[in-house]
């Protein structure tokens, strides 16, 4: 039967904690199913985490076609189930990021290693309009919903939400893991409270479960579950806010907070999409 498994972002830990049993005990205690890890490799919490029966998978970025190769290998070899990819920089030309698409999806192919390419700002898919388009001419691509980036940085509220959810749903139909972040038109990432009515929760809401119906609807052979992966990042790297001098909320718990509103998501879209 196809899952949800979620999963806890290595560099989300930043500035949490203390963990008394440490951070890989901490995520297993807290039920999650596995770790994203993050470029350079932890390969003693990599160990830890196998050791704890948890799920391991990776990140990284690829700036030119030749280093997809290397990277996947390694991330092969190295047995991690996928990576997300933060792939070029935005500023490619259409040839040139056909170019660096072909050579992530042959490195995948050839090294038998999933590689989502994430719709992340300062990237190829930081546009939702150039994005479309790369799956007309790529429709093998598939995706990390990171969708703060576009809801915050293309304003997806303005000219109307449900006009752009409709626009990027050949992007949906293709998403096969997913950053767990909540944004507001003007901040990437934002607190969210249990008695939150804000029309963001809703939209993200919205988002996920049309990720997760549309997975459910066409699951590929080889892959039976799709990864929700909390990513709520520490303000040195102008994610979280701060104010007066402190973070707006605890990250480790607007990370349970998110992955509880994910499988409630992934519910009611087993329930919308016929057995």
């Amino acid at each position: 039967m196809s899952r949800l498994r979620c999963y806890m972002n290595w560099l989300a830990l930043e500035g949490l904690g203390p963990f008394p049993n440490g951070r890989v005990n901490a995520i297993k205690a807290a039920g999650y199913d596995g770790i994203q890890f993050i470029d350079p490799l932890d390969r003693v919490a990599l160990v830890e985490a196998r050791t704890n029966s948890l799920g391991v998978c990776g990140s990284h970025r690829i700036n030119q076609p030749a280093e997809a190769f290397g990277i996947a290998q390694a991330a092969a070899d190295t047995g991690l189930e996928c990576l997300t990819i933060h792939l070029g920089w935005g500023l490619e030309s259409d040839d040139e990021g056909a170019r660096l698409i072909e050579a992530v999806l042959e490195a995948a192919t050839r090294h038998n290693i999933p590689l989502y390419v994430e719709t992340h700002r300062a990237t190829l898919f930081q546009d939702m309009q150039r994005t479309v388009k790369f799956v007309e001419r790529f429709p093998e691509l598939r995706f990390n919903g990171d969708f703060s980036h576009w809801y915050t940085g293309s304003e997806m509220v303005y000219g109307g939400f449900a006009r752009k959810l409709a626009y990027i749903q050949p992007v949906i139909d293709r998403v096969r893991f997913l950053h767990g972040r909540i944004g507001n038109p003007g901040s990437i990432q934002v607190s969210i409270s249990k008695d939150d009515d804000s029309s963001n929760l809703a939209h993200f809401r919205t988002l996920w479960t049309k990720c997760f119906e549309a997975f459910l609807l066409t699951p590929l052979p080889t892959q039976h579950f799709i990864t929700f992966a909390t990513e709520l990042l520490p303000p040195d790297i102008f994610y979280a806010r701060t104010f007066n001098g402190a973070e707006e909320s605890d990250r480790w718990q607007q990370s349970l907070f998110l992955t509880e509103i994910a499988r409630a998501c992934f519910d009611d879209a087993r329930k919308a999409v016929p057995a």
